[in-house]
């Protein structure tokens, strides 16, 4: 009998050890990952301060913030308690105001409003949420309020009645022209969100016209992956 509680014991110990190496490698992937981002941002900023073209400029600025969108899920999994998962109503709000302040809006003439529920996503789906949300502020942003136009960006997440999770981005701009076909767009950033919601989220996506723009996606929320997952698809890396 004391030998079975020593080895239970022993056992025991083992299993305390190799969770917290676990957490350590977890921690210091995040903390690698968001570094060399926040390296390859840098560089787009130098790039972008070393060129002329407005168009090349404004081209290297869009590719900053959706890496700067992808280093701030690796800070906020760093952070948390639980490096397997993140929390987009902590990880939205701070994405959104990040790209308020770094377009120089001020909130006397852009506001945002968003309801977020609390929704825990594993990596492989809050990256392409993080981009969704990235691309859709951004181009209301610069579209939607031409001149000095004032208006409202809304942000809304929720889980719907069958399940679903469903992230609302909604304006009320001078609205998507009807000439642009979003399923076929020729523009980089709504063709990224159709790719990202469909393909990568296996979702849906929708869009109203009246009133402003509204996006609407909605996908079912994956399992969190595995300590093995996170650190074998970070050493491919």
């Amino acid at each position: 009998l004391q030998q079975e509680v020593s080895d239970r014991s022993r056992a025991e110990d083992q299993l305390r050890q190799s969770l917290a190496e676990r957490e350590v490698l977890l921690k210091e992937i995040h903390h690698r990952v968001k570094n060399n981002l926040q390296i390859i941002s840098g560089l787009l900023q130098l790039q972008a301060q070393s060129v002329n073209d407005p168009e090349i400029i404004h081209t290297l600025k869009e590719s900053q913030y959706r890496i700067e969108s992808m280093s701030l899920i690796h800070k906020k999994l760093y952070a948390s308690s639980d490096f397997g998962e993140i929390d987009l109503a902590d990880y939205i709000p701070s994405l959104a105001s990040n790209l308020l302040s770094s377009y120089q809006i001020t909130p006397d003439r852009i506001t945002l409003q968003m309801e977020i529920v609390p929704v825990l996503l594993n990596i492989d789906q809050a990256i392409p949420c993080g981009l969704i949300v990235n691309e859709l502020v951004s181009n209301a942003l610069k579209y939607a309020f031409p001149g000095d136009r004032t208006g409202q960006i809304q942000i809304h997440l929720s889980n719907s009645a069958n399940g679903q999770i469903e992230l609302t981005i909604k304006d009320n701009g001078i609205g998507l022209p009807e000439t642009v076909d979003w399923e076929y767009a020729q523009s980089l950033g709504l063709s990224l969100v159709h790719d990202l919601a469909v393909e990568q989220l296996e979702g849906s996506l929708s869009v109203e016209r009246s009133n402003g723009t509204t996006f609407k996606i909605r996908f079912s929320q994956a399992p969190p992956l595995t300590a093995q997952q996170i650190a074998a698809r970070s050493s491919e890396a």
